[in-house]
């Protein structure tokens, strides 16, 4: 069967995808040290665009890595009612990657505490979270992959500052606060855009969230918003945004734990507050 023109083009332009998302990927994880020699990865999968692409730019680096990790893929079922529990288990074992499958119902634990109406995303993270760092520490993995995007982190940024009054967001690399797990963010400086294209060529079996990705007015989808209007008036202001994350200058701003302000005064030259008398030589 002769390929057409169009169908050349189209191979084409995934190839480029891929690359461009592998690049982005193994850059990420060699700036940040994310993976080491014997390193055990336990990848959350949760069934959307973002850990499939992750999970699969990650088994394609492991083939040609430098170093050699394990990757352990690791969903939580959270007893979502319609959850489709056989999509998972399916995609898993035909691409041939260990997994497990956990079993939490954090859904009913969500809908009895969170009023009908509000937003369940930050108690279902929390609980999520919790469940996966004991679960990581169950299977001896020392580190544990997230399919958070480069969008996502500047999303988080403008979230913290609007409605936390702080300035932060999600690092690529976090050690959690019991000290024992070891996050990492590959898809860092992966944009949204690419990792979608990337999902809709590859087909993977999506599994959207019906607990809370299909609430409306969310505030982190009125930040995307923004950000969307943003990059239409001026492209390549997401750039631009990112890097400044990854380009503090704590001098420049007003943080006093992070900038010794009180003794700027103390370590000047002073030789400036002193003038010079001249001497005159009366006769």
């Amino acid at each position: 069967m002769i390929e057409s023109v169009d169908d050349r083009k189209e191979k084409l332009e995934f190839n480029k995808l891929q690359k461009r998302l592998r690049r982005n990927v193994g850059k990420a994880i060699e700036d940040y040290c994310m993976i080491e020699e014997g390193d055990r990865v336990m990848v959350c999968l949760s069934g959307g665009k973002d850990s499939y692409t992750m999970l699969d730019i990650l088994m394609g680096l492991q083939k040609s890595a430098p170093v050699n990790f394990e990757l352990i893929a690791v969903n939580m079922d959270q007893k979502q009612p319609g959850f489709p529990e056989h999509v998972l288990p399916e995609y898993l074992s035909q691409i041939g990657v260990p997994f497990h499958i956990v079993e939490k119902d954090t859904y009913s634990v969500v809908k009895e505490i969170i009023p009908e109406g509000k937003t369940t995303c930050s108690l279902c993270s929390r609980l999520r979270r919790g469940t996966l760092y004991g679960f990581a520490e169950s299977i001896g993995a020392n580190k544990i992959a997230l399919g958070h995007h480069r969008d996502d982190i500047i999303e988080t940024l403008f979230l913290n500052m609007f409605h936390g009054g702080k300035l932060k967001s999600m690092p690529p690399k976090l050690l959690s606060d019991d000290k024992k797990h070891v996050l990492i963010r590959p898809l860092a400086y992966c944009k949204e855009t690419d990792i979608e294209a990337y999902s809709n060529a590859k087909e993977f079996p999506i599994i959207p969230c019906n607990l809370c990705g299909s609430q409306e007015n969310l505030q982190r989808q009125n930040i995307k918003m923004m950000l969307q209007q943003w990059e239409r008036e001026q492209p390549g202001r997401s750039e631009n945004i990112f890097s400044a994350i990854c380009n503090i200058a704590p001098s420049q701003l007003g943080d006093r734990q992070l900038w010794d302000f009180n003794n700027l005064q103390d370590q000047q030259d002073k030789g400036h507050l002193f003038t010079r008398l001249d001497v005159v030589q009366i006769d």
